[in-house]
């Protein structure tokens, strides 16, 4: 068994011992994680009993050693506290994930997988600051060209949805592949993009790792899966 030096041999507090003592013995102080009650009151006898007679430990060093260990008593009791109830959280988030898998989610973000000859429609939707005179939607493939484009005349300030039956202009359906939808409008004046947000199927939930604390959703036509924390809206699939 490891020992203590005595105040009166280090001129260390009793607290502090026990830190030198967690330090030279952390193989065995490892399974309770911080300073048990046994080794204070063991340090507390230790220490009056080896103090010196002529010099002995005032009132006041006593209560702010005491209050030293209660507060690393304390902070250690809150830690596994909050511990256990971030796991709890974890848990509640993992089991409302779960039940989003097979539904559709609102996501920020303008790129969408297109299926062949797609039986519904893709659905997106636009976030306008303002009024518009004229709301104009652009298609583009993955290179950038415009394939189709319409105008959806006025729009008040707020969230507008957007429609797209996977068609070119002449009303023939597009190769399957990848997307991006645009939004645009003259804003005081100016031609302005604005941001556009997609629906998306939820194909399953990741966990993330301890260290991360996050909830990942793997989306059909992602090639990245996001955070729960970025979903905007959960359709009603009914």
């Amino acid at each position: 068994m490891s020992t203590i030096d005595s105040v009166s041999q280090t001129n260390l507090s009793y607290i502090d011992q026990i830190k030198k003592r967690q330090h030279k013995d952390s193989a065995k102080v490892i399974v309770n994680q911080g300073i048990r009650q046994e080794d204070f009151f063991s340090l507390l006898t230790k220490q009056l009993a080896h103090q010196d007679p002529f010099k002995p430990v005032s009132n006041d060093q006593m209560i702010a050693q005491m209050a030293s260990f209660a507060t690393i008593n304390g902070i250690q009791k809150m830690n596994a506290q909050f511990e256990s109830l971030n796991q709890s959280i974890m848990s509640n988030q993992a089991l409302q994930a779960s039940s989003l898998v097979g539904r559709s989610v609102l996501v920020p973000g303008n790129k969408v997988g297109l299926k062949e000859k797609p039986d519904k429609d893709i659905e997106a939707a636009v976030m306008l600051p303002n009024h518009l005179d004229n709301l104009f939607i652009h298609i583009e493939d993955e290179n950038g060209q415009l394939i189709h484009s319409s105008e959806l005349g006025y729009k008040p300030a707020g969230i507008h949805r957007i429609d797209w039956n996977g068609k070119d202009e002449d009303g023939n359906f597009l190769p399957a592949g990848k997307y991006k939808i645009k939004a645009s409008g003259l804003l005081n004046g100016k031609n302005n993009e604005f941001a556009v947000s997609v629906y998306a199927n939820v194909n399953s939930v990741l966990l993330g790792n301890s260290n991360s604390n996050s909830i990942l959703l793997n989306l059909a036509g992602f090639e990245l899966p996001v955070h729960l924390s970025e979903v905007l809206e959960i359709a009603d699939d009914t």
